[in-house]
């Protein structure tokens, strides 16, 4: 009856119809889509050529080929820098007179590349590029000098490269920032879409004094709040009642992403499907209690439902997934540790992305069950206490 009772409020009120039906779906294409690429490309520098010879040409030529920097202009420094103060070039590479003279005569020479630091994707990925190029055209030259001193090309390699890094990404295998985040992201849309509808809900119904009352024998399906949870009516009951339209709302949702936005996306399922279904339902029983209780904790829809959003953002930043949680500081990772997104998104990110097993996390496993009985807990104290 409870379930009945919760579509039917749902389909009614407006706000929490355009919050979980619309708003999941929404969300998960819209910022998809903003990542579609994966990866940045073609970011413009401006280059400062003093040398003006053969080897520095090359060098501005190689960086130019590179996907990931495109050569905006080729000028002097002042016009570079003004360039990179109006946000036309995120960096400029300045090669100083008497490069290629001193490479050719094996010679340490210096390339200053100034970088945009107030953007980290571009700075790093211009950084990485550039010295990667000029790595690769310095060990050229060298070769060709001691292959012109009469060295094999074989003893000419392992003297210009004595040891060879052997640079393996795993998982990710093009290290773009896409694939790392976008499957964390769409967790924490199921999560906060979750919590907005729940949570808003219960203060909605708090606000009305129409509470989850499970009648007996007659085909009510609200009554005033000061009558919720009459003595033969179970506090699990009303629980699990309402929460059951969340639960397999949301697990429709988890299944419409894992298939597909990730294949719009490009995303791969690197781990066991089926061990991926136990830990997100496992995950949606955590939050259903936590999200009741929450909004058990407001009278008013408005209030719960901004309260909501507007955390949105901060519990994504403590949750370990973008910034290690051993490095937040101690009160935040008592916060974090009592969010049942942080074990999950370990779990979540081990299955799909590094394909691990659940034994491979059972830390976690425990951390989430834990969760789960906690909010259970105190969801159901809150409820006889209200009651």
């Amino acid at each position: 009856m409870l379930l009945l009772r919760e579509v039917k409020l749902v389909a009614k009120d407006h706000s929490l119809l355009l919050t979980l039906l619309i708003a999941p779906l929404l969300y998960a294409f819209f910022y998809g889509s903003i990542y579609s690429y994966k990866t940045e490309e073609e970011v413009p520098i401006a280059v400062v050529d003093e040398d003006h010879t053969g080897l520095s040409r090359l060098m501005i030529q190689q960086i130019d080929n590179t996907q990931m920097v495109h050569v905006a202009a080729v000028t002097h420094l002042a016009a570079a820098k003004e360039s990179m103060l109006q946000g036309k070039v995120q960096g400029f590479l300045y090669i100083r007179e008497g490069m290629e003279k001193k490479v050719l005569s094996l010679q340490q020479t210096n390339m200053v590349l100034a970088v945009n630091a107030a953007r980290f994707l571009p700075s790093s990925d211009v950084m990485g590029t550039i010295t990667q190029v000029g790595l690769t055209v310095g060990a050229g030259v060298r070769l060709q000098y001691l292959q012109k001193k009469g060295m094999n090309t074989e003893a000419s390699l392992q003297e210009v490269m004595p040891v060879k890094p052997d640079f393996r990404p795993l998982f990710n295998n093009r290290t773009d920032y896409g694939t790392f985040l976008l499957p964390g992201l769409l967790a924490m849309i199921l999560q906060q879409t979750l919590l907005l509808g729940l949570a808003g809900g219960i203060a909605a119904e708090r606000q009305r004094g129409t509470v989850m009352l499970q009648t007996s024998g007659t085909g009510e399906s609200a009554a005033s709040f000061s009558a919720w949870m009459n003595p033969g009516a179970s506090l699990s009951s009303a629980l699990w009642g309402k929460g059951l339209f969340y639960f397999i709302l949301f697990s429709c949702y988890a299944f419409f992403f894992l298939t597909v936005n990730f294949g719009v996306l490009d995303l791969r399922l690197l781990g066991n499907p089926w061990e991926l279904g136990i830990v997100t339902a496992l995950f949606l029983l955590s939050l259903i209690p936590m999200g009741i209780f929450i909004g058990l904790l407001f009278r008013s829809q408005l209030l719960c439902t901004q309260l909501m959003a507007f955390s949105t953002y901060p519990i994504f930043l403590i949750t370990g997934y973008t910034w290690p949680i051993q490095q937040l500081p101690d009160a935040l990772k008592i916060v974090s540790g009592i969010l049942p997104i942080t074990p999950f998104l370990s779990l979540y990110q081990g299955i799909v992305q590094q394909g691990a097993h659940i034994s491979d996390r059972m830390p976690e496993l425990f951390h989430l069950c834990a969760l789960w009985l906690f909010y259970t807990f105190i969801c159901l104290m809150k409820m006889r206490k209200l009651s």
